[in-house]
C-alpha cells in the first residue's frame, strides 16, 4: 500500500493506492456520486496516462476547499503515488505538469479595505 499526500488552495488529500481491480472511493463514497462527470476525468487523467486504469484500487480521504481545489489535490496525490509504484512513470507525469504543487492561495483580506485589494471609495469633496 503506498500513501500520499496533495495539496491545493485549501483543500487537502491522502490516498491510499494498491493494486486491485479499479475501486475509487472519495470519502467512503464512490467517485461518481462524490464528483460530477467533469471533474473526475481531470482526477483519473494521471492513471489514464500511466495505463494502470483498472489495475489500481484508491481509497481517498479529502478536506477542505471546494470541488476544484479538492480535485487538484487528489490529482496531485495520485500522481506522486504512481512514481512512486514505478519510477518509469516520473517522466509522463512530469511533461503533463501533474507532479508540480500549484502553490496559489487566497489573499487575506486586510481591515480597513473591502477584500485584499479593493478599497473603500473614496470621496475627496
Amino acid at each position: 500500500m503506498i500513501h500520499s499526500i496533495g495539496r491545493r488552495k485549501r483543500s487537502l488529500a491522502r490516498i491510499y493506492l494498491k493494486l486491485g481491480n479499479g475501486l475509487i472511493t472519495v470519502n467512503t463514497k464512490k467517485i461518481e456520486e462524490y464528483f460530477p462527470n467533469y471533474i473526475h476525468q481531470k482526477i483519473l487523467y494521471p492513471i489514464k496516462i500511466t495505463d494502470k486504469l483498472n489495475q489500481l484500487d484508491i481509497t481517498i480521504k479529502v478536506i477542505g476547499g471546494g470541488i476544484n481545489g479538492q480535485a487538484e489535490a487528489i490529482r496531485l496525490a495520485i500522481s506522486r503515488a504512481l512514481c512512486i509504484l514505478n519510477e518509469k512513470n516520473r517522466k509522463k507525469l512530469k511533461f503533463e505538469g501533474l507532479l508540480t504543487r500549484d502553490s496559489r492561495e487566497v489573499e487575506r483580506k486586510k481591515f480597513g479595505q473591502k477584500k485584499a485589494r479593493k478599497k473603500y471609495q473614496f470621496s475627496k469633496r
